[in-house]
Parts: structure tokens; C-alpha cells; sequence
């Protein structure tokens, strides 16, 4: 319909008092402003300006089409001052992570990012991996810290660390002699990641020999409530080490000793997004998540 040089073209008639001062003011020809709120004029079918006196005079609608450009003028430069690098970016950037980064990477991650861009607000959304790459895709989300394996294809990834996994129960908790092997685990009701997971898929295949017991399998999409029910003794856990250091070190948690055969892989984290949502802010994001030392 219009653009913003036509509302500043406008703004500055009414400013000078007329179409030759405008001219000179903006460096223009007189018959290129009268040309352009000519054409104005036509796309909004109204008249801004009122020619039949010898100085020009806004018209009612005139008037009111002033105030409104005024007002998108000024919005149009406080976005610009804004978004340039001598004050800093500004905004918003949803973020979706995965629970396990929650409880390692994030609270550093954000604190690092918002000392860089001080100004920047963060939606956070904490979900499985599976549902931040589909609301990646569905721009419901503008960056996501998931397991490598479920990056979208068409993403742009930046790895940012591996957790190890590993078993755990409470102190009290009556097992069998270690090293465990799958059948000795099958006693216990086991407590995993929700159902459809990478993780939870492997545990499904630890005990999918014929000669085993299947286990009650309960799974969670909460780390924290599989935490606290490995800690009260519900069953035993798969859980990221780092997320059990604390209960491990005050001997909430006892870490079990495993076969082989049983042992879990580790996770991989990365940050991704998608082409078009390219920024300054999600660069420095992939600076502020790296672990220190991290290559």
C-alpha cells in the first residue's frame, strides 16, 4: 500500500510548509514529491493535502494518515536502534532443550549469554528431543538443544557435549553381586527415559533376550521424577551422571556396577536451528553453551 518513504515524504511537507521546501530538504525534485504523494494519494483514495489554497494544508483524513506515519516512523527507528551493534542486540529467541541439559548445560548457557546480549529476553520450552525437533520445523522455536541422532536433516547443528549415562539406586536397595548382568537388573523395577526415546529403546533392548525376565519398565519424560524415584527406592534408574553427582556424593545414590552387555551409551547434545532463523544472538548462544575446554 505505502512504505515508509512515503510517510517520511509527507511527514516533511507538512514540516516545511510545502512541496519546494520538501524538495530542498530532502534532496529531491519538487515535481518527485508532488509526484510521489500524488500517487499516495491515489493508492489510499483519500487527499492528504489540500492544493486548492496557496500554502498547503492537511485534510482531515490527511491529518489522521500524519499521525499514524508518525507513529511508524518512530517505530521503524527504535527498531534500528535497537538491532545495531553499538546498543547491543534485542529481541526474543524461544529456546528448546532436552531435561537432560536442564540440569547441566543451561544455567551456565544462559548466564553467558545474557552478560553478552544483556538485552535479549529467552522462551524457554523443555521437551524430548522428538518434540523439539518436530517444533523446530513447525517454528515453534527458533533454537533447540537435543540429542544429535534427532537434528533435523535440513538444520544447522553445533555439537556442545556428551553426557555419560549410567545405573543407579538407592543405598538400601537389595541386589545381587556386581558386576550386573541384564537378568540381575530384570529384578528390580527399572525406571527409564519415556517410551520412544533413544534411551528408553536401549534399555528395551538390553532385556530383549528370550531367556530374560522382562522387567517392569516405567517410563518417564521427567528426569526429575526418575531421580527422586531411584532416590526413594522405587527401582533402579538410568540416569545422566552429572544429573546424580549430587545425590552420589551426599550417598543418596549409589552408582552400580555393570557388564558390558548393559552399559548405556552416551548422549550427545548439540545446538541446532534452521537456516532462516540465522542470528547473532544464536552464534554467540553456541559460544555461551560450550563447556569450557570443549573442542
Amino acid at each position: 500500500m505505502f512504505g515508509i518513504r512515503d510517510a517520511e515524504i509527507v511527514r516533511e511537507v507538512v514540516r516545511r510548509g510545502g512541496f519546494r521546501a520538501a524538495a530542498q530538504s530532502l534532496g529531491i525534485a519538487q515535481s518527485a514529491v508532488s509526484s510521489r504523494v500524488t500517487l499516495l494519494e491515489q493508492r489510499l483514495g483519500l487527499l492528504i493535502f489540500d492544493r486548492e489554497k496557496r500554502r498547503v494544508r492537511l485534510t482531515p483524513a490527511g491529518r489522521r494518515f500524519v499521525e499514524q506515519a508518525e507513529r511508524l516512523i518512530a517505530l521503524r527507528d527504535r527498531i534500528v536502534a535497537e538491532l545495531s551493534p553499538g546498543n547491543g542486540l534485542a529481541g526474543l529467541i524461544r529456546i528448546g532443550v532436552a531435561e537432560t541439559v536442564v540440569h547441566s548445560l543451561l544455567p551456565t548457557m544462559l548466564t553467558r549469554l545474557h552478560e553478552a546480549v544483556p538485552r535479549v529476553r529467552f522462551e524457554l520450552s523443555v521437551e524430548t528431543s522428538p518434540i523439539l525437533a518436530q517444533k523446530l520445523r513447525d517454528d515453534e522455536i527458533d533454537v533447540a538443544v537435543m540429542m544429535n541422532q534427532l537434528v533435523p536433516a535440513d538444520a544447522v547443528s553445533y555439537p556442545l557435549a556428551t553426557f555419560e549415562m549410567g545405573w543407579f539406586a538407592a543405598p538400601g536397595l537389595a541386589l545381587a553381586e556386581a558386576p550386573l548382568g541384564p537378568a540381575d537388573l530384570a529384578r528390580q523395577p527399572v525406571v527409564a527415559f519415556s517410551k520412544g526415546t533413544l534411551p528408553h529403546k536401549e534399555v528395551e533392548r538390553i532385556f530383549s533376550a528370550p531367556e530374560i525376565a522382562a522387567p517392569l519398565l516405567h517410563g518417564s519424560a521427567s528426569l526429575s521424577t526418575m531421580l527422586h524415584l531411584v532416590r526413594d527406592g522405587f527401582g533402579i534408574g538410568t540416569l545422566p551422571l552429572a544429573m546424580a553427582e549430587e545425590d552420589l556424593a551426599a550417598g543418596r545414590l549409589v552408582q552400580l556396577s555393570v557388564q558390558a552387555s548393559v552399559r548405556l551409551a552416551p548422549l550427545d547434545f548439540s545446538l541446532c536451528h534452521l537456516p532462516r532463523q540465522d542470528s547473532a544472538v544464536i552464534r554467540l548462544m553456541v559460544e555461551a553453551a560450550r563447556p569450557e575446554g570443549f573442542d
